[in-house]
């Protein structure tokens, strides 16, 4: 054993405990989940090349960290135990292997695949079935009393009531996991920088905002004041059993699990029962992708040998039972260096703050600059050059500073204040117009925003030109070929071929395809022109109601105030766009190129889904997602991205998202499959 070994070991020792602290008794970690993983898969790799480095004080033998004295202790009859993490399949698999060893050989086994809450594990007691007490896990073995706290949840029952009528036991100690859902999280964040507000402009400091549902779902559980707690929102999800005594036996988790949806407590509704490790991974990647459309936050998926008798004989390391497993989904916040804070200027003028950022993985990629919004967001977040920050990356959205993490912050830290003049070589004066959250670039020649213009342009929710990127705008804008959208369609090969990167066919294919989208239907035209205000919904009336661009250009304010779904403000933002001489010209540029000015496509089928909203969630087999909205909206009917109380119908296809189906049965929505939706399609109406 090499001392190096032992001194990092050391060191690990004293970072774990550090971290734990942070996070299961301050609620307040300074590093990210993922990051934490790490540490622990370090020692825990250590300990098994240098067996001598284990003790049983290790953090590899132990769970949670001690508890606060805000509360009183309470000792668990049965340890709440940790769980063992998978990173990847193949760890997976690994730990499907070794239960099947611990087991006969010919033991057929079925698996409980849980959602993983991101929340904070919770005990409830029972006795004679009225609710005597809750706990936090803590250390395992003791844990905070949070009983008055817990009795302002509403969801946890009070008192137990059996609808089979079942007997209750004496003692039931229920575990699960307090959660904030994420809309409880967004109303309290918006509350907070709501008070922020008023605190910046009295002349104080802002106060930290919650960066996440778990700490913040945590932090709400452990208020001094049960009040506090209670306008929190918080939810419950149980999922085992602790102590128990007398009532039914039972000989399978899932039997369990019955058992307290008969005594109401909540279970969740995606616990599946599965009979190979094949549909266990299957289970995995099916929420893994749809993580994002549930209403709680989740990080993995939680694998238990259902067959209670099985337990027993696999039985429990230190720290964590060898019947289940936690699968951990890939990280999506992580801390890192903020190195600057610069700004980048759009189509309109609107000006964003961004961060630069000491590259980091998260969310399936490298980061190294984030969002930060806007003026008001950096203020609110009190972010600055040099602090340590959450990152968040979820699923594809765009990479977002959360938050700065404050006990790492260097001493003589500054804020940030947003600069006075653009960045671009103008020098452009920045404003901010009254009424609105974004700093503008008022200079109307400055080539950033001529640039975004045009890469908004050629974009696909716009005219669609396949193989013109944003750094061939740029090129082209820097050597003075395109000053604006109008010049795209007077662009030469032989322009192309000076530029560095392009070849013959690539330039002559990118000339096609800009020919190609002379044609594109009036939407798409009117959508590409960049006019503050004006999105593809709005386009799209405007093209139905007038038929083409000139007479859309040629209309009053009120007569473009009046169309369904536009209004005054769109309808005076067209007319100001109209105004400008320099538009006016890309207008008469894109007429001489022979751009369309009145392709508009014309629905002939019948109107029956007028004022109808279907939402469609999954795969269906004769329609893709927009094929399925586009028959919808060419009957009249909306498709909306969610499901609320005006919607008329949901349709369901192939691995449907869990939230919209959940949603639709609590207000009573009628679910369809594909065969019924064709019948809506054709009659208007509901089958029967």
């Amino acid at each position: 054993m090499s001392l190096s070994a032992a001194e990092r070991h050391a060191e690990l020792r004293s970072l774990i405990a550090y971290h734990r602290e942070r996070y299961y008794r301050d609620d307040s970690p300074e590093i990210s989940d993922a990051e934490y993983d790490e540490l622990d898969r370090e020692i825990h790799e250590l300990e098994f090349a240098f067996p001598e480095l284990q003790s049983s004080d290790s953090p590899t033998q132990t769970v949670g960290t001690e508890i606060a004295e805000t509360f009183s202790t309470v000792e668990h009859r049965v340890p709440m135990t940790s769980l063992d993490n998978a990173m990847d399949s193949s760890e997976l698999s690994a730990w499907g292997e070794r239960a099947a060893k611990g087991l006969a050989a010919d033991a057929v086994i079925q698996y409980a695949c849980e959602l993983k809450i991101d929340g904070l594990a919770l005990s409830l007691r029972y006795e004679n079935g009225v609710l005597v007490q809750a706990a936090t896990r803590g250390d395992g073995r003791f844990g905070e009393d949070v009983t008055a706290n817990v009795l302002t949840i509403g969801v946890v029952p009070k008192k137990l009531v059996s609808k089979t009528k079942a007997v209750i036991p004496s003692v039931l100690e229920v575990r699960g996991e307090v959660y904030l859902p994420i809309d409880a999280f967004e109303k309290l964040k918006a509350a907070k920088e709501a008070e922020n507000v008023v605190r910046i402009a009295a002349g104080k400091k802002p106060e930290p905002v919650p960066v996440n549902p778990r700490n913040a779902g945590a932090g709400s559980l452990r208020q001094k004041d049960a009040t506090v707690t209670a306008g929190r929102g918080l939810a419950f999800w149980s999922y085992q059993l602790g102590e128990v005594i007398g009532g039914p036996e039972f000989t399978s988790h899932h039997a369990t699990l019955d058992f307290l949806q008969d005594l109401g407590f909540p279970v969740n509704p995606n616990i599946a029962l599965v009979n190979s490790m094949d549909e266990v991974t299957a289970y995995c990647e099916k929420f893994q992708n749809e993580r994002h459309e549930l209403p709680y936050e989740i990080d993995g998926v939680v694998i238990k040998v259902d067959d209670l008798a099985q337990r027993e004989t696999l039985g429990f390391t230190a720290r964590a039972p060898r019947w289940a497993i936690a699968f951990k989904f890939p990280p999506e916040e992580r801390t890192t260096l903020l190195k600057d804070i610069q700004i980048s200027v759009g189509r309109t003028g609107r000006v964003t703050p961004f961060a630069v950022l000491e590259s980091v993985f998260v969310g399936g990629s490298n980061v190294a600059m984030a969002t930060l919004h806007n003026e008001d967001q950096v203020r609110l977040k009190d972010v600055r050059p040099g602090d340590t920050v959450t990152v968040r990356k979820a699923g594809d959205v765009i990479p977002e500073v959360v938050g700065p993490v404050l006990s790492l912050r260097p001493k003589g830290s500054e804020p940030w204040v947003f600069p006075s003049v653009c960045s671009c070589p103008m020098k452009g004066e920045l404003t901010r117009p009254d009424g609105e959250v974004n700093m503008r670039c008022i200079e109307p020649n400055c080539p950033q925003q001529r640039d975004q213009r045009i890469i908004y342009f050629v974009s696909r929710g716009a005219m669609d030109i396949d193989g013109f990127g944003e750094q061939t705008v740029i090129q082209l804008s820097d050597v003075g070929i395109l000053s604006d959208a109008g010049d795209i369609y007077s662009l030469t090969v032989e322009q192309l071929l000076t530029l560095e990167g392009f070849a013959q066919k690539g330039a002559e294919k990118l000339i096609v395809a800009i020919d190609a989208s002379k044609t594109r239907p009036l939407p798409k035209l009117l959508t590409a022109l960049g006019i503050k205000h004006l999105g593809p919904a709005a386009s799209e009336a405007l093209a139905l109601a007038f038929g083409n661009l000139d007479d859309i250009m040629n209309a009053t304010e009120d007569d473009l105030a009046t169309v369904d779904g536009v209004g005054g403000v769109i309808a005076n933002s067209l007319i100001s766009w109209y105004s400008r001489p320099d538009n006016k010209v890309i207008i008469e540029k894109l007429r001489a190129a022979g751009v369309e000015f009145g392709n508009v496509e014309v629905s002939r089928l019948p109107q029956n889904l007028v004022g109808k909203n279907i939402v469609v969630t999954g795969t269906l087999v004769d329609f893709d997602r927009d094929g399925a909205e586009r028959a919808i909206k060419d009957r009249g009917g909306k498709s909306p991205g969610s499901v609320s109380k005006k919607t008329f119908a949901l349709v369901v296809g192939a691995e449907a998202g869990a939230s919209k189906l959940t949603k639709a049965q609590e207000l009573g929505v009628p679910i369809l499959n594909e065969e019924q939706f064709k019948v809506v399609l054709e009659t208007g109406e509901l089958p029967a």
